[in-house]
């Protein structure tokens, strides 16, 4: 079975992005495009990444849910989702997942995932036989747009963190 939901990505590198947060700017660009998916207003990135608390390090994902709840108030649920099953409701419900590889805060500093530290929007997965393959805008780079592509979940599972952001029916 094969999920993939249709999204618009983003690039980090985008000249509307101030040149010196572009390289830690993937948090914020993946926010802002699963807002936009949300058809939430549209969020400036340079703004978010300010309202964010964003460093150039980058984003942890606690400070990330807590910003995130005091800017879009009861209008969202914002929380960490623990597993890849819960993870796949999401998807199936057609809702994109903020997902972040992250090797240096999960203690695992000598794996070799495809990303050290970067937060993309999860946009779809597909079941093999002993694995989850994941789908993911990867926010681009300084000579491209953001593009599809995909990890093993069993690879990566080890570095990688998941948050819901989803719009509170009302």
């Amino acid at each position: 079975m094969k999920t993939i939901i249709p999204f618009t990505g983003m690039s980090q590198y985008e000249n509307t992005i101030e040149g010196r947060k572009q390289g830690s700017a993937c948090g914020p660009v993946t926010v802002a495009s699963i807002m936009k998916f949300h058809r939430e207003k549209e969020y400036a990135v340079n703004d978010l990444y300010a309202s964010l608390g964003t460093t150039a390090i980058g984003l942890f994902s606690w400070r990330l849910i807590r910003k995130l709840r005091k800017l879009t108030g009861s209008r969202f649920e914002i929380k960490k989702i623990r597993s890849i099953d819960q993870v796949k409701t999401e998807l199936l419900a057609g809702r994109p997942v903020a997902m972040k590889f992250d090797r240096y805060f999960s203690f695992r500093w000598f794996s070799k995932p495809m990303f050290r530290y970067h937060w993309v929007p999860l946009i779809g997965f597909e079941e093999k036989q002993d694995d989850v393959i994941l789908f993911f805008h990867d926010n681009g780079k300084r000579s491209r747009p953001s593009k599809l592509r995909t990890a093993s979940y069993r690879k990566h599972q080890q570095v990688l963190s998941f948050v819901k952001i989803v719009p509170v029916s009302q």
